[in-house]
């Protein structure tokens, strides 16, 4: 079974930065794509960035591009995101996300973590 957990969430001024860490166990993740999901109060789920473990192809949300930058470290089967010049809009429960392949729905989640940007 797949087991996602994310950290690294808190509060933070607008302008500053935050790194969210996942760290995924239970399979080999050779083959899957993992990717960061955020969800604000009222709002609906929405994609923030992706990446695949075999290659390292990755895929930002408009809102974020130039700010966010997400990456692996293999060895550790953690995946990171990088938050710099964050902003209010910013805040949001984020979740990290796993999926075999590059297409599908992701059938695997963590339990999320709170980032909070004041302004």
């Amino acid at each position: 079974q797949v087991q996602l957990v994310e950290s690294g969430g808190g509060l933070v001024q607008a302008g500053g930065s935050l790194r969210l860490s996942c760290a995924a166990s239970g399979r080999t993740f050779v083959s899957y794509r993992m990717a960061w999901f955020r969800q604000a109060p009222g709002k609906e789920r929405e994609f923030v960035s992706a990446i695949s473990w075999s290659g390292g192809n990755t895929d930002y949300a408009d809102s974020v591009k130039g700010r966010f930058t997400i990456s692996k470290a293999n060895t550790k089967n953690t995946v990171y995101l990088q938050m710099n010049s964050l902003k209010p809009e910013d805040t949001a429960v984020y979740y990290c996300a796993a999926r075999i392949g590059t297409m599908g729905a992701y059938a695997y989640w963590g339990q999320g973590t709170q980032v909070t940007v004041s302004s």
